[in-house]
Order: C-alpha cells, then structure tokens, then sequence
C-alpha cells in the first residue's frame, strides 16, 4: 500500500507544482501586463523596481492559483491511471479506491490549513507592502480615496461606503454615508443608487453629487430623531484635509482575521453594520478549504471519466472553475449587502461542492 501510495504521490505532485508555476506567473504577467508597460515606459520606473512590486503580488494571486493547480493536477494524475485501466488492477485487487484517494485528501486538508495560515498572514502582508511600494514610487492613483467595498474614514464627520467605482466614468453605485452623532445618539445615514465625485480647484473639499436616495434629516423639534427624507439629487461637500500626508492605511483585504474582528467590533459600536469585514474574515477561510473540496471532487471525477487526454481533463477543470468561482462570487456579494449570513453565503459553493464530490465517491466505492 506504501508503494501504491507514494506511485499515486509522485503522479499528482508533477502536474501541481508545474501547473502552479505555470499558471501563477501567467496571472501576474498577463492580468498586469498594461500596469508595467506603464511603469517603465510612462513613470519611469527601473525595471528592478518593477519586478519588486510584482513579486509582492505573487501571494496575492497563490490564494487562487493553488486550488486550481490542486485540481487540474488531480485530475491528470487519476485520469491518466485510469485511462489506463491502472484503477481496474488496483481495484481488481481487493484495494478499496476511498482508501486510495484518503492520502490525497489528507494532502489537500493540511494544504487547505497552510493556506489559511497564508491568506491570513502572507498575502495580508504583501499586498499591503505591494501598495506602499507604489506609493513610495509615486505611482498613486488619485481618486484612491473613493475605493469600493471598503469602509472609507478619510473624510471629517463621514464614513463610506460605495459598493461599485466606475473610475473611468466617474460614477458610484450603491453608496452608503454614515454620520456618527456621538455616544448614546443614533447615527445618521444617507443612502443612494448612484452619485459622482466633483473636485473643487483651489479648495480642500470633494464635491459628491448623490443621486436618487433617502437620508436621515434631524426632527427640529426632537434632535436626537431623524426622520427619512427621499431625494432626487443630493450635494455633499467632503473635507479632505485629513487626506493631506496621509500615510498608507491597510484595506479590508490586507487585514489579519485579528485585525478585522477588532475594526468589526469598532464599527459594530458606533451603530454601522460591519458585514463587509465579517465576509472577509470568511472569505479567507472559505477560499482556503477549497482546496480540499477540489481535490475530494476531482479525486472521483478522474476515475470515473477514464480519460487520459490531458485536453479532456483539463476541460473538465475549467468547468468545474466556470461553475464555482461565479457561484462563490454571487455569495460574496450577497453577504456583502448583508442579505445572507456571510458564514452561510461564502462557505454555501464549498458545500455544494463537497456534496456533489461525496455522492460520486459513494458511487465509485459501492459500484
């Protein structure tokens, strides 16, 4: 079984670390290809600098590329001993196949806690650093401040959050302001389908032009109520002096479970819902357990399609990642606006998944 064991091992070790390689250095390449024709042609920047700042994206990008390199492997190593017909002899055997996979799984879950481990610590880490560098280099995008999915404090008396930035078209979607009234008061709230940012020359303040909303508006005779005011349109002004020499603080992304716990329990405190920290505390969690659902399904399906060409199996593993990766998403976005349980909505694709994987592997070892 020792032997049997490490054969299987060595098939699947292979293709995973090629794939990994392979598929991590085309994501950072391709998905920023435009970004470093920018830095070394437009900003100048030296090429040894350039490659600094792309390396710190590498942990970033392992955080997806691993469970997919995990499958795709599974399923070259499997399909190709069953293609040929190297499962009908072990089976023929007396060999049970559950216990055939149960080391690869064992793989995955230990992979799946170092990932966790990794999300948390490393790939927090490094694409902060990865930010900083960028703006020791003055690469700095200007309308940074207006960032989606993450709640925005740089501005005096408001706290935002913008669900969608379209920076090209100078359109926000989705905006939530909150307006903190002091201990023991309610905070108050605007709330807006779209809007739009208006810089104002000259002067420390951003105009935000709200449109199509409802906003908390004091009761004049009862200040500490507030009664809902629909708008059509809606202009705010946004002191910025805060934003002057600011250093670089870390998004939602780059925060470690302890740190997002402690902002959520802030947040939580001065009445704002903190749903989008509490999804990311799952999300790094939910990503690296896929891992182990990915191995546990592509374990069955290649054994039970017994195809050796690689083209098949990794057409297989596209549609696997076509059919998850959107569903996981969905969720995430759902548990973002606070309709579902973040521990229900990023860990559902997981599930599902994990289902699916256990029924086919029941079927493969009763048959």
């Amino acid at each position: 079984m020792k032997i049997l064991r490490n054969y299987i091992l060595r098939e699947f070790a292979g293709p995973f670390f090629l794939c990994l390689g392979v598929l991590t250095f085309v994501m950072v390449l391709i998905g920023n290809l435009k970004r470093i024709a920018d830095l070394v042609i437009n900003k100048g920047v030296d090429i040894f600098s350039v490659i600094q700042i792309f390396i710190y994206l590498v942990p970033y990008i392992v955080t997806y590329t691993l469970p997919i390199s995990i499958l795709v492997a599974i399923l070259l190593a499997l399909g190709r001993l069953s293609g040929d017909n190297e499962i009908i002899a072990i089976r023929t055997s007396g060999i049970n196949l559950f216990k055939l996979i149960l080391p690869l799984l064992t793989i995955s879950l230990a992979l799946s806690l170092a990932l966790a481990a990794f999300n948390d610590q490393a790939a927090s880490y490094a694409h902060f650093a990865y930010r900083r560098v960028l703006q020791e280099m003055g690469v700095k995008n200007p309308t940074a401040a207006f960032e989606e999915g993450v709640f925005i404090d740089s501005f005096k008396k408001y706290i935002l959050f913008i669900y969608h930035v379209d920076q090209k078209k100078n359109r926000l979607n989705n905006i939530r302001i909150y307006e903190p009234q002091g201990e023991g008061r309610p905070t108050r709230v605007i709330v807006a389908k779209a809007g739009e940012f208006i810089t104002v020359p000259g002067e420390n303040i951003v105009k935000l032009k709200l449109i199509d909303g409802t906003s908390d508006e004091p009761d004049p005779e009862h200040p500490t109520n507030f009664y809902k005011l629909n708008f059509r349109t809606y202009f705010m002004n946004l002191d910025i002096t805060q934003m002057q020499d600011k250093v670089v603080e870390k998004k939602y992304k780059e925060m470690t479970i302890k740190e997002l716990k402690v902002e959520a329990k802030k947040l939580k405190s001065e009445g704002i819902n903190p749903a989008p920290l509490i999804t990311k505390i799952h999300e790094k969690l939910a990503l690296a357990f896929s891992c182990f659902v990915f191995m546990f399904l592509g374990s069955s399906l290649g054994i039970i399609t017994r195809r050796r060409e690689k083209s098949i199996n990794i057409g297989i593993a596209v549609l696997i990642i076509v059919c998850y990766y959107p569903l996981y998403i969905g969720m995430v976005a759902l548990a973002m606006e606070g309709v579902l349980p973040a521990s229900l909505a990023c860990w559902t694709p997981n599930i599902i998944f994990t289902a699916i994987a256990g029924y086919l592997t029941y079927k493969l070892c009763a048959s």
